[in-house]
């Protein structure tokens, strides 16, 4: 009877069980490996072979056939290699516990080293929802696995002492912390450090409040960038929940760092000749794109009409929908993507159109086309645009950077509307930003002589529904940084101001 050895493979953004099944026969020996696997798969047998023996191992002098089940699910990454060997030795009698209960993840290296393996974090949350209780990992994962408790997670970091650990020659020593208190948002740049540009930090502050996304135009040099630059050290903390979630992403695209989880929101700025690819996500084996790396924080994109007009449009689904499917012929995967846009803009190919101190050298015709590369549909799922202006130069010199005074009340502020939406939300994730049409009608009630305001403009402006919409979570937003409880004039008329670019 072949023996079965569990792991998974990576789909996407979630893990599948895989069940490594090994039956050994007469005949010159070998090793085949079947079950749809990819390249590095493949060549998983002469990295087992050669671990074993390192191991002090013995490889069965028979014919070795390995299947990885279900057959009809492609297989990929270097990760099998650890399975692949417990399910050898256990056929040959050289294991002599059972290890139907264990789940087992790790790359080999020829002298039997357990190498990290990217997806980690995946594979525990199938093996929590299967209910295994045990894990086998690298000990190069163990942080990564710190995340998910209820499970006995055995980190390892070579073949011969997990063999050692199975077999009861050798004790287990724990290796797992499961991780209670988590570091605080930070960042390099703060508001304080930038001088004037009060509308701006306003928007920013909404920005973070509810999650709306925003462009900053104005002329080259006004700070546009360091706005964005600052805007991480008003966001809150992550729950732990947001950061099982972007840890699990950054793990699957192989970008985490030794620290093994992310404790911070993560901040994800392509450069403008990046690929649509790239930017969505993709490849034969689907991997996590820019927007999938920015999910629960800020997707940062400077200058905005340089990037390609395949790469703006592409961002249009992921916007609405807080999510990105991809179709690839081996399948379908959806990735979670709910960022928030931090975009800039010049007004004009120079950059100078409108400024106060330099002229504009660009024709009007330059101009239109520069304005045209942002597609209405685009920019109309953009819930604020704010003009950075130039600052005079005295007023740059005038004031001290040594403070965080302003940062910390915008910070303060913003948790305040974040804990009113958590307490709307049922405390999820969800934000203003995201509320549906039936969370409006009862979340975002409008007080009587507001209304009249807000049909006015929204007939002159000739907003389209959507943008009607997000006028109204704008406006939510600057009602719960006022701790009110319904939408007053004053907060759409603020709301209105960030609108008018747009329409």
């Amino acid at each position: 009877m072949a023996e079965i050895i569990r792991t998974a493979t990576i789909s996407g953004y979630t893990s599948k069980e895989v069940c490594v099944e090994c039956e050994t026969s007469n005949g010159l020996p070998a090793i085949v490996i079947v079950g749809l696997p990819n390249k590095s798969i493949d060549e998983s047998k002469e990295r087992v072979r050669s671990a074993l023996y390192n191991s002090g191992m013995q490889m069965p002098k028979k014919r070795i056939t390995l299947n990885l089940a279900p057959a009809d699910i492609p297989k990929f990454g270097s990760g099998f290699d650890l399975p692949l060997a417990i399910s050898i030795l256990q056929r040959s009698g050289q294991i002599k516990i059972g290890v139907d209960k264990f789940i087992f993840f790790g790359e080999l290296s020829l002298n039997g080293d357990i190498k990290p393996v990217k997806g980690i974090l995946a594979h525990l949350m199938l093996a929590k929802k299967l209910g295994i209780k045990n894990a086998v990992i690298p000990l190069a994962n163990s942080n990564e696995a710190a995340l998910i408790d209820e499970l006995n997670v055995l980190a390892v970091s070579n073949l011969k002492e997990l063999i050692g650990i199975l077999n009861g020659e050798t004790q287990a020593v724990p290796s797992i912390q499961h991780i209670d208190s988590l570091p605080a948002q930070n960042s390099s740049v703060l508001f304080d450090h930038i001088h004037g540009q009060e509308q701006a930090k306003r928007c920013m502050q909404i920005v973070a409040a509810g999650g709306h996304n925003i462009i900053l135009s104005g002329p080259p040099g006004t700070g546009k960038s360091m706005l964005a630059k600052a805007l991480p050290s008003i966001l809150p903390s992550m729950s732990k929940q947001e950061i099982i979630e972007t840890t699990n992403l950054h793990s699957i695209a192989g970008t985490l760092d030794e620290k093994q989880f992310l404790s911070v929101r993560p901040v994800r700025s392509p450069h403008h000749t990046a690929s649509h690819i790239s930017i969505i996500g993709g490849g034969r084996n689907p991997q996590p794109g820019e927007i999938s790396l920015a999910h629960r924080g800020i997707l940062f994109m400077d200058e905005l009409p340089e990037y390609s007009r395949q790469v703006l449009e592409t961002l249009r689904q992921p916007l609405e929908d807080n999510e990105i499917h991809i179709t690839r012929t081996e399948g379908k995967v959806t990735f979670p993507a709910n960022f928030t846009l931090v975009a800039t803009q010049n007004p004009c190919p120079c950059g100078y159109y409108g400024d106060r101190l330099k002229e504009c050298t660009c024709t009007p015709h330059q101009i239109n086309q520069y304005s045209r590369k942002l597609s209405g549909p685009l920019l109309d799922r953009i819930d604020l645009t704010v003009t950075v202006s130039r600052i005079d130069n005295k007023k740059l010199i005038d004031q001290k950077l040594n403070s965080d005074t302003q940062t910390k009340a915008m910070r303060s502020n913003v948790e305040q509307a974040r804990a009113i939406q958590a307490d709307r939300f049922n405390h999820t994730s969800k934000l203003n930003s995201n509320m549906t049409n039936r969370d409006l009608a009862k979340y975002a009630q409008i007080k009587s002589e507001a209304v009249a305001l807000f049909d006015k403009a929204a007939n002159e402006l000739k907003l389209s529904s959507r943008s009607y919409v997000k006028l109204i979570k704008v406006s939510r937003t600057i009602a719960d940084l006022d701790n009110a409880e319904f939408i007053e004039t004053q907060h759409i008329a603020e709301a209105l101001q960030y609108r008018f670019k747009n329409n």
